[in-house]
């Protein structure tokens, strides 16, 4: 099979692919958040090619105007402060994730930098109309390893200790008077501990197993203080929504569902008490708690049939709330829902140009690993095919979700529409170790790297090949972060699966990963030894040695297109570095690309149209796919390559 010339073939007899910059480009409209009034909403859009953040009346959109004229990395999150006087974002460098927090005055443009800290992380964490001047923030400039817990006024910029970290807590919980009331700490079996705060004092309230601490989270408590929510897994396999009675400490289970985990919710704008709970099993379902907000989901539903949907802000009265919207065929869709008159608006689409596009709808599957455990992945086929197989084999791509501790979902997915546009068949898998599936599934992929966990993705590998779906000798794999190791994993342990792997800021050495982890991570480590091995016992040196792909470099025999960001804190550029090293001693062919100024992923459009560009391209090369001449799409970008130049240029020639 000569690819080269089936790819070249291919993308001269296709019309009308979507074009990269459709897909990957900065989205036009994201993220709209109401005011506290109600009377305004602001979103983030390009002013000059960087994400900024822009405001209007809510009835009027199209007297936007932009209060940000940020440059260089963009603003991937805003809200509105309590008082309604400043809108919030956080912004760092160069992927360093050293975020600085920002407010700027929406009527003046006043702009100011309240942790103007180097080398420090500011996270927002907690505000409400009950303390409208101000807002909880944690901030490690005192230890990098423990962030502290502060009040901060946006007005003054005036910072007011809530509370001093030095016991390593994870987390320190408030109420809504910004009052420490509860923590969370690690165990040393990997596990975690809850406390109660009171009087200063930290008392031990539970202590939570490993199996259920991922998936075992202490959320807010109501208005009043007296009651506490939690999503909790401590006495069912899937995660339910539990209040807790702060005083007696007696627990009422407000939802849960034999089918998957509580994993989002609606709260009450005044109260703070859950109107209704999500699961997703597969596709997202909603349950309503009480008459009032069963009301509310019927309209939602009539409006939008078929959308998967979450609220992402409330006006402080509760009359008004903005969702995002999506399907597999609809971009993150934005809108206004008045509760009085029970209308639902759209405000805007992320991507409105591919309105003019056919995009491919996805199609959920739920199979049997090979030890019997059931897996949910997603299948997106070209948007020509109907139905869920192909007439014949295809060219396929296995798309691996990051985290471990994440999941795919069933909806919108850029990744999926532009290798479907391209000829591929994608699959996405959500292997054990993925979240929303229960706490027996999360504690199934212990250890289990490039093992069961990888099993899974094979599983399904051989379940697309003998479902007349995939193409047996040309299928790839590609993954970000966890994803990335999953290709690495693929490249060395299992080379005759897979035909190519693009890895993307993937780890290739466990022990080096567990020993570099960010400082802000150190009281997960026993969580990591727990789940990866323990590289402080010789036994956990040798599992986690046995898992790395840069200790099975010999077995690489297939094509590789290797992508990191210089900056990547949580899986440091040495993991590439090394095992691209180790390639080229062995005279193994790779190309490696690295951005200086990226960290772990690619924010910059630029630099993320260029790294799609050149996945496109390698696909296309061994695959047998489309592919868009790169045109424009290396304009500003930030790329250096570090091997394989001429491979490179042959792939985008």
């Amino acid at each position: 099979m000569n690819s080269a010339i089936d790819g070249r073939a291919f993308d001269s007899a296709r019309r009308g692919l979507i074009p990269r910059r459709v897909l990957f480009d900065n989205p036009t409209f994201f993220d709209a958040k109401l005011s506290p009034d109600g009377q305004f909403v602001s979103w983030l859009a390009p002013v000059d090619g960087v994400l900024n953040l822009w405001v209007a009346p809510c009835d009027h959109i199209a007297g936007a105007e932009p209060v940000t004229r940020t440059k260089g990395r963009p603003i991937t999150w805003q809200d509105w402060s309590p008082d309604g006087r400043f809108l919030m974002f956080i912004k760092d460098e160069n992927g360093d994730e050293n975020f600085h927090l920002f407010v700027v005055d929406p009527w003046t443009r006043a702009l100011r930098d309240l942790t103007p800290f180097p080398g420090a992380r500011a996270i927002p964490t907690l505000w409400s109309r009950a303390v409208p001047n101000r807002i909880a923030v944690t901030l490690n400039d005192r230890d990098p390893r423990s962030p502290d817990v502060f009040a901060l006024d946006l007005d003054s910029g005036e910072r007011t200790l809530i509370w001093e970290n030095t016991q390593q807590l994870e987390f320190v919980g408030l109420d809504w008077q910004l009052k420490p009331r509860h923590a969370r700490s690690y165990a040393a079996d990997g596990g975690a501990r809850l406390w109660r705060i009171e009087d200063g004092t930290l008392v031990p309230w539970c202590d939570v197993p490993f199996e259920a601490s991922w998936s075992t989270r202490v959320a807010t408590f109501d208005i009043s203080g007296r009651h506490l929510h939690l999503f909790s897994c401590l006495h069912h396999d899937k995660t339910a929504l539990v209040r807790m009675d702060w005083a007696t400490g007696d627990e009422q289970v407000l939802f849960a569902s034999d089918e998957a985990d509580v994993t989002g919710w609606i709260l009450d704008g005044q109260s703070f008490e859950p109107l209704a709970a999500a699961i997703d099993p597969g596709r997202q379902h909603w349950h309503a708690m009480s008459g009032a907000v069963a009301n509310d989901l019927a309209l939602i539903r009539d409006a939008l049939p078929g959308h998967a949907f979450h609220v992402i802000s409330q006006s402080d009265d509760d009359r008004r709330w903005t969702l995002m919207s999506y399907t597999p065929q609809q971009p993150g869709t934005f809108h206004l829902y008045d509760r009085n008159s029970g209308t639902v608006t759209e405000l805007f689409t992320a991507r409105p140009e591919l309105k003019s596009y056919c995009l491919a709808p996805m199609h959920p599957i739920k199979t049997k690993a090979r030890d019997g455990l059931d897996l949910v992945s997603y299948l997106t086929l070209p948007s020509d095919i109907d139905g869920d197989r192909p007439p014949q084999p295809l060219p396929t791509v296995l798309v691996v979700h990051g985290g471990p501790w994440g999941r795919d979902v069933y909806g919108y997915r850029g990744d999926h529409q532009w290798l479907a546009d391209r000829g591929y068949a994608v699959l996405s898998v959500n292997y054990r170790g993925s979240t929303g599936f229960g706490k027996a599934f999360v504690a199934a992929s212990e250890k289990q790297h490039a093992r069961k966990m990888h099993d899974d993705l094979i599983d399904m590998v051989d379940w697309a090949i003998a479902q007349g779906i995939a193409l047996r000798d040309r299928i790839a794999i590609t993954g970000v972060s966890y994803g990335g190791y999953a290709s690495f994993v693929a490249a060395t342990f299992t080379p005759e699966v897979f035909c190519c792997a693009v890895p993307v800021v993937g780890i290739t050495n466990l022990q080096t990963l567990l020993e570099s982890m960010p400082p802000y991570w150190s009281g997960f480590a026993e969580f990591m030894y727990r789940s990866y091995g323990d590289p402080r016992t010789a036994a956990g040196r040798a599992l986690l040695a046995e898992r790395s792909p840069i200790h099975q470099v010999d077995n690489i025999t297939k094509p590789m297109l290797i992508f990191h960001g210089a900056n990547d804190v949580r899986c440091l550029i040495a993991e590439s570095d090394t095992i691209v090293a180790a390639m080229r001693q062995r005279s193994i062919p790779v190309t490696y690309i690295v951005y200086p100024d990226e960290g772990h992923g690619f924010q910059k459009p630029e630099n993320r149209l260029s790294y799609i560009a050149m996945a496109e391209a390698f696909f296309a090369r061994h695959l047998g796919g489309a592919f868009e001449p790169i045109g424009r799409d290396f304009d500003g970008s930030s790329h250096e390559v570090r091997a394989g130049a001429p491979l490179l240029a042959d792939y985008i020639a």
